[in-house]
């Protein structure tokens, strides 16, 4: 992961702090204070769309499902298939919840 363009300092610290959270509660808290309310909307229909995508779903039906545009399901798409892999790894983990 070293060659990130992500990876600095306050980004590790981001990172670790966000692993340091052990129930949703604690989610909730920080992220309500970490993000504005259309940040964290915007990431939950990101991650949405992306286990949509992999359950083979249409455009159509995702952009009608979740009011995710064209151009996000796409971009999506395309960190799904040429991405560092964080979708699938986060999607695989939760399909066996």
């Amino acid at each position: 992961m070293a060659d990130s363009k992500l990876k600095d300092e306050s980004m590790d610290q981001l990172f670790e702090a966000i692993l340091l959270l052990e129930t949703e509660e604690e989610c909730y808290k920080f992220f309500e204070d970490v993000c504005t309310v259309s940040e964290l909307k915007t990431l939950a229909q990101r991650l949405q769309v992306a286990r949509m995508l992999r359950e083979g779903k249409t455009y159509q039906v995702i952009e009608k499902e979740t009011g995710a545009s064209t151009a996000t399901i796409s971009r999506v798409k395309r960190y799904l298939e040429y991405g560092a892999g964080g979708y699938n790894l986060v999607l695989s983990r939760l399909s066996h919840k």
